[in-house]
């Protein structure tokens, strides 16, 4: 008499597949009760079910199978938890990336966009309050965010002459790291651990307003930068971007407004 439940039998009850259940066994992960060693039948124990379900849970959520061997082995329930927490955080920092393609496309797809409005603008030196470093690009969110906190800490005393803004090279888009500049305009600008009073020079720039969040930013960058090729010479300099509202005003990322501006040579001030 055969002991426990077949395999076919057991994939019915934990809803994976007997071609699944084969690969677990193979791999170590789910191992058979018991296997006939005459027919090479495999039998499986009605208390693997549970362990059966939570692996089911675990591969919807994409999780490596190195991974769910490492839960499945672990009896500390708070290294379990971590295991699973870290996987979920990996989960949605995808979650966003797909969110920030899909906002992304709709815009692109979008037959009534409005002709893009283009301002040409001399910006006079001036000394600021900036934090500079070299930063890959999948490492800027946090970068700017630590950036910005230094910054707001520095010259919590001083007067704010106008928003905050960054300034990107180059090679950070076409690199994938490069330099990176988050700056205030304040009245006296400190020097405290990463922030020091920094001089930036005059530039010519052609200058457009995102509006919203950031998910979709990288189209207006590109509608700017074809506006460019058509109406003006661009040169070799980094972008400029000033926050005129920004999560640090508002929460509702429909009231957010981000210049963008691209750098550019003119031969008249006219």
């Amino acid at each position: 008499m055969r002991s426990g439940l077949s395999i076919g039998e057991f994939a019915q009850l934990s809803h994976l597949s007997v071609r699944t259940l084969r690969r677990y066994h193979e791999a170590g992960l789910l191992e058979p009760a018991s296997v006939d060693p005459a027919s090479g039948y495999r039998y499986y124990a009605a208390e693997q079910i549970p362990t059966a379900q939570v692996i089911h849970r675990l591969r919807e959520l994409d999780m490596p199978l190195a991974e769910v061997s490492r839960i499945l082995v672990t009896e500390d329930p708070e290294t379990r938890a971590a295991l699973i927490a870290g996987h979920l955080k990996r989960l949605e920092t995808e979650l966003d990336r797909t969110r920030a393609a899909v906002a992304s496309l709709r815009q692109l797809l979008r037959p009534d966009v409005e002709q893009l409005d283009v301002q040409l603008r001399t910006v006079p030196a001036r000394t600021v309050a900036a934090v500079s470093g070299v930063v890959d690009m999948d490492e800027m969110l946090g970068w700017y965010d630590d950036a910005m906190y230094e910054l707001d800490t520095a010259v919590a005393g001083n007067q704010r002459l106008g928003p905050p803004g960054g300034r990107y090279a180059n090679e950070l888009f076409t690199a994938g790291r490069g330099t990176v500049l988050a700056y205030r305009p304040v009245a006296d600008p400190p020097t405290a651990g990463r922030v020091a009073p920094l001089t930036l020079p005059a530039t010519e720039l052609a200058v457009t307003v995102h509006h919203g969040a950031h998910d979709d930013i990288d189209v207006t960058y590109g509608r700017l930068g074809a506006w460019v090729v058509d109406h003006a010479l661009a040169v070799d300099g980094p972008i400029h971007e000033t926050y005129l509202r920004g999560p640090r005003d508002d929460p509702a990322v429909e009231s957010w407004r981000t210049e963008i501006g691209w750098p550019i040579f003119r031969l008249s001030q006219a």
